[in-house]
């Protein structure tokens, strides 16, 4: 079946789903056409810590796909920059033809990865020179990515039922956006008088791809600033949510204190303009022959009134906003109200969709050679199936001839012997069905029965955990008359949440473990605690995950208060009673603190760590408050007789992971099928 004339351009950011169609025109002339578009916000941010990634996703792909259609269109979707590895290599001179071969020695050496791991392509670049077969002065792009991630990347478009045909990398996808929209064809650039480079600036939610281009030569680098750089930093200085920031972030000329808003962000226009300042400067240092023209900005983030300006200023550059694409038509998508709000967002759904059409510069693709053989053996499918029919009644018709004239010397006594073992043949294959339908009733028969065997073990890990909370909780001085001289926490409430990746959790609670830890290390009365096994590199270029919990588990929320603010509690007070009572416990740090409790060996008593327990934080300290509390009067507790007294109430918020464990329990063998 013929594909149909139109592409689709999707990026899954990690703040909405953006995503072009469009139709490139019968001429030859330099316009794409889009068709139509789609810009799917999810409920949160897939980066923050109560967010589900792989449920927003899925959700969104299930929304684009009921208000569009995609079947028989050519699809390509692009990957973060930090998920690969971009290297440009100048070549020596050499032969055209063995430009192959260097190229696969090249990729051996920068590539940190055996390349069977990795998914990666390669692509001479516009420019150089060729002369008696000979190349001068020739530049490649090589681009990789570990299979895994690929896997990783393709999973929601495949669960969605989506065919992606183009993989590909969004600073890549970008500058294929600059070079066709922002400068003249390649093929019609002087090599020795190049036009001056466009900078392009893509903010995200937490980097920012920066891409230089000249058209001839590119050069690409990721910054770790986004949009929720300015939200935490509004989270910080006025402590609001997250939520709430991002709210005010995106509506700050309309909030009640517009200049205490700016001033919250000031420092992160700041960090902004120096790192990309730093950027720049690397750039001119590694090509001294470039010059730069303009600096264009890309993404929602860069409508924050005054950024461009601010930029502008430190940098000594003309900086803008991207607000038109010159070589992109299609009235009813780009009158359209929300691609208006959004166009800034839909630089590299454009570039993408000039790859799919054709139409861009650089034509690599980290789409697995496995997957575009089985789409092609799909789609002979129905030819060979053809084929096959026709051999079968050509086979028939041989067969009728052959059977016409064996029926003529038939005797008609062997019918019934044929009837009897078509019976029997008919009677095998009831047994065999039957047979497979017992086979497979016992196998979900097991598969039912397992998780109760698998439960007898764990049915009071719960009561464990709290019992853990309640040990480690202080109770000294209890009798003390005044409530603020009591060695006590109040528990208010004791939340848990099932989280399929702790990983997500700790990288937004990281900080506060950092001063979990810088406390262990001045406690003076043991050593710190041990950190987790770092976990594996999740991409290609990517630093090292930081030390954490790993894999499934519960997060446990314990919210209360204390009294013990007075000055002379010092310096025992506040947040810091917190962690010398329940932080310390929770670390397992004191001393003859044991959990009663059930194992597979019965009844034992369990150290705090040997329950999964770990990674206590403070995540929220409330400044103490002044309250009222009521207390019986001296020498009248017996009657009932109160008075009231003003204390200070601090209130907090305490999270720690729990990933329960049965000590001594061995799982319960399960049944297997013959």
């Amino acid at each position: 079946m013929a594909r149909s004339p139109y592409v689709w351009g999707i990026d899954i950011g990690k703040s909405a789903l953006k995503a072009l169609r469009c139709r490139r025109p019968d001429s030859d002339s330099r316009e794409l056409v889009a068709e139509a578009f789609d810009y799917i916000e999810y409920p949160t941010v897939l980066t923050q810590s109560d967010a589900d990634p792989v449920e927003l996703v899925r959700n969104a792909l299930q929304e684009f796909l009921a208000r569009n259609t995609v079947v028989g269109d050519q699809i390509a979707v692009a990957v973060p920059g930090q998920s690969g590895l971009t290297k440009f290599i100048k070549l020596p001179p050499i032969e055209a033809k063995k430009i192959p071969d260097i190229v696969r020695y090249e990729a051996r050496q920068q590539i940190p990865f055996p390349l069977d791991q990795v998914i990666w392509d390669w692509q001479r670049l516009a420019g150089g020179m060729e002369e008696g077969g000979f190349v001068l002065d020739a530049e490649v792009a090589i681009f990789a990515m570990k299979r895994d991630q690929v896997v990783k990347a393709l999973d929601p478009l495949t669960q969605a039922g989506i065919e992606v045909d183009i993989l590909q990398l969004a600073p890549i996808a970008l500058a294929n956006m600059v070079m066709f929209d922002q400068l003249p064809d390649p093929a019609t650039i002087d090599p020795d008088k190049p036009p001056p480079s466009i900078v392009l600036v893509a903010t995200g939610v937490d980097s920012t791809d920066v891409v230089v281009t000249n058209g001839l030569r590119i050069w690409q680098r990721s910054m770790p600033i986004g949009g929720s750089t300015f939200s935490r930093a509004l989270v910080k200085d006025l402590k609001l949510t997250f939520g709430k920031a991002e709210h005010l972030k995106r509506n700050a000329v309309r909030a009640e204190d517009p200049k205490a808003v700016f001033k919250a962000m000031r420092p992160v226009f700041g960090e902004f303009a120096s790192e990309l300042q730093r950027s720049l400067n690397y750039f001119t240092g590694a090509d001294r022959g470039a010059t730069i023209g303009k600096v264009l900005l890309l993404g929602n983030t860069t409508k924050l009134r005054g950024l461009s300006e601010y930029v502008a200023k430190q940098l000594q550059l003309d900086v803008q906003r991207l607000e038109k694409f010159n070589h992109l038509t299609g009235q009813a998508v780009l009158a359209a109200p929300a691609f208006r709000e959004n166009r800034l967002a839909f630089g590299t759904a454009y570039g993408l969709a000039l790859q799919a059409a054709g139409m861009a510069a650089l034509r690599t693709n980290l789409l697995p050679p496995a997957i575009a053989v089985d789409r092609l053996v799909e789609a002979k499918k129905p030819a060979m199936l053809a084929g096959a029919i026709g051999l079968v009644v050509a086979a028939l018709f041989c067969f009728a001839g052959s059977y016409v004239a064996w029926e003529s010397y038939l005797p008609v006594h062997f019918t019934p012997v044929f009837a009897k073992a078509a019976e029997v043949s008919r009677t095998s294959q009831e047994a065999i069905g039957a047979f497979d339908s017992a086979r497979e009733e016992l196998r979900r028969t097991i598969g039912q029965q397992r998780p109760l065997i698998e439960l007898q073990g764990r049915r009071a890990q719960t009561l464990d955990m709290y019992r853990a909370v309640m040990a480690v909780l202080p109770r000294d001085n209890l009798a003390a008359e005044n409530p603020a001289d009591r060695i006590q926490l109040h528990i208010d409430s004791l939340d848990c949440e099932y989280h399929a990746d702790l990983q997500a959790w700790f990288a937004g609670v990281r900080r506060a473990w950092d001063k979990t830890e810088d406390w262990a290390r001045t406690d003076g009365n043991a050593a710190a605690p041990a950190p987790a096994p770092a976990a594996p590199d999740a991409g290609i270029g990517q630093p090292p995950a930081p030390a954490g919990p790993v894999g499934p588990g519960w997060i446990v929320e314990v919210r209360g208060h204390h009294f013990r603010n007075e000055q002379r509690h010092k310096p025992k007070d506040g947040e810091n009673f917190v962690h010398s009572t329940l932080i310390r416990g929770l670390l397992g740090r004191q001393n003859g603190v044991r959990v009663r409790m059930s194992t597979g060996k019965g009844s034992q008593e369990v150290s705090i760590a040997d329950l999964g327990i770990g990674f206590p934080v403070v995540v929220e300290a409330e400044q103490p408050k002044t309250v009222e509390v009521a207390k019986p009067k001296p020498g009248m507790a017996a009657s009932g007789g109160t008075e009231k007294i003003k204390l200070e109430e601090m209130r907090f918020k305490v999270q720690f992971a729990w990933q329960p464990t049965v000590p001594g329990l061995s799982p319960p063998p399960v049944p297997q099928p013959n």
